[in-house]
């Protein structure tokens, strides 16, 4: 469960930073229901970009942020839905874009859940510590905007392989950037970085993204509920004739596997599937590899994947999701979508909302909903974690390696990727299959990270002490941010 004892001394120091920089700390309350996010706050926020480094902004770390560059409040949480025309299966599938967070990616939220108690419990000094964010990219991104609102130093740890678009905002917002050896599945290099920073006798506290439970709180308590809000309007619109009938997410950390766990508990019929690169099979086949889906693949089992709760693992293949990347946002894969497959161009317009891992997202929907033979009654859930606007220079690199995307190019990846996709590289998990893939955290975690065996084999066991416990912890942690900010003053 996530530490919340109390360090007295620092948090008061905490308290008095915020209070001289204007800092309201969101309770996970108010990021799952902004209604609740006092007047005060909506003023300022109706004059304040959705991207700006303002303290303002962390009340935006949620889904229902209007989709709107500048002074947009709040709604239902931004999603679309997938046209069967384009995905060749008649279950509905619902997409939840990250686009709409500060920085263009949820992953803004899982950084806060795990800084957010560090601050409020005063385990984390905020006048002398530097928080480090180890990632494969979007995670750093979100702990370094953070940490620039809350006026905290932090450095940012990402593979240098990893989009030009990354490294780019990151200057912006970073006190210091961090490129490590590979591209998104090298995690091991990451690590052996955040080793040497530990043994470093510099002041700083890492936020593992990978065993920080606060990643997997702010999922369960954030995530899970906007997917609920949406699946039950949509149900009523068909008079409560639909079936939630699964959650499908590639694996980068896993926290966003916690809204899976949220949703099993409403739809306890659903199932939950996980996925990863075909060229990177580590759930599948103990494999491993390299591959182009950023941020997903990393050739371990994070400690936060809660396996035991987990029904199939799905592979898709890093070339499928290249190559509609292209489909989804070059011109003659628009014109294409629109002239021969007859979907509306709104619609394709849309689906600039899908990065790359959230197009192999809409394609572990796809796969599930062929393997289940789904109907048009009943409903998949999966997340864009961010925008083709952070993978520009990935499309650019393609048109120089393969030449201009040309109509006949859209009409073999739409046949190829999409229209003919199979049900091959999938595996429905029993018990025996959750246990193999479990402990295979012992391999990362014990012999290289330091955990125990007991620790492991309580994450199996003991689930009230480590998954449903900390779903629980979300009041707790409320109070404190309550009395938090209650302390500085600045909400009177």
């Amino acid at each position: 469960m996530i530490d919340l004892s109390i360090d007295k001394a620092t948090l008061e120091k905490n308290i008095k930073k915020a209070r001289e920089k204007g800092i309201i700390v969101p309770t996970f309350s108010q990021m799952r229901n902004p209604q609740n996010i006092p007047s005060s706050v909506k003023e300022r926020l109706a004059k304040t970009g959705l991207w700006d480094v303002d303290p303002v902004n962390l009340f935006r770390i949620t889904w229902k942020n209007e989709p709107k560059e500048s002074g947009g409040l709040f709604g239902k949480p931004n999603y679309i839905e997938l046209p069967s025309k384009l995905t060749g299966v008649a279950a509905k599938i619902i997409c939840f874009a990250g686009k709409y967070f500060p920085t263009g990616c949820h992953k803004v939220g899982a950084s806060f859940g795990c800084l957010a108690p560090r601050l409020v419990t005063g385990q984390f000094d905020a006048t002398a510590q530097k928080a480090v964010w180890p990632s494969t990219g979007n995670y750093c991104r979100g702990g370094a905007f953070n940490s620039k609102l809350l006026a905290v130093d932090s450095v940012a740890i990402l593979p240098e392989g990893m989009s030009r678009e990354r490294f780019d905002w990151l200057k912006t917002v970073a006190s210091q950037i961090i490129a490590t050896p590979g591209t998104e599945s090298n995690v091991k290099e990451i690590f052996d970085k955040v080793h040497e920073l530990k043994t470093s006798g510099k002041n700083l506290m890492i936020f593992n993204q990978f065993e920080e439970m606060g990643n997997y709180l702010w999922h369960y308590s954030v995530t899970g509920p906007a997917i609920a809000e949406i699946f039950q309007t949509i149900t009523e619109s068909y008079n409560h004739k639909l079936n939630f009938a699964g959650m499908c997410l590639t694996s980068g950390s896993a926290g966003t596997l916690a809204s899976g766990d949220f949703l099993k508990q409403q739809f306890p019929l659903s199932r939950l599937a996980v996925g990863e690169a075909l060229q990177c099979p580590t759930i599948l086949n103990n494999g491993f590899g390299a591959h182009r889906i950023e941020g997903i693949g990393d050739k371990h089992i994070p400690w936060v994947h809660n396996v035991k709760n987990t029904d199939m693992a799905i592979a898709v293949d890093d070339n499928d999701s290249m190559a509609l990347l292209r489909l989804f946002n070059e011109n003659a894969g628009k014109e294409y979508l629109v002239k021969e497959i007859g979907l509306a161009k709104e619609d394709v317009d849309r689906l600039s909302l899908m990065g790359i891992s959230g197009i192999a997202n809409m394609l572990l929907c796809v796969k599930f909903a062929k393997y289940y033979e789904l109907g048009e009654n009943d409903v998949i859930a999966t997340v864009l974690t961010d925008s083709a606007e952070m993978y520009l220079s990935r499309i650019a690199e393609l048109q120089e390696k393969e030449g201009a995307y040309t109509i006949l190019k859209a009409a073999g990846d739409f046949a190829a990727r999409l229209k003919h996709m199979r049900t091959d590289n999938m595996l429905e998990l029993g018990y025996r299959e959750r246990k193999q893939v479990h402990n295979l955290k012992y391999y990362t975690w014990v012999e290289q990270q330091g955990r125990t065996a007991e620790e492991l084999n309580d994450l199996w066991y003991a689930q009230e002490k480590n998954f449903t416990g900390v779903q629980k912890q979300a009041d707790e942690i409320d109070a404190l941010i309550n009395e938090f900010n209650l302390k500085t003053g600045l909400l009177r």
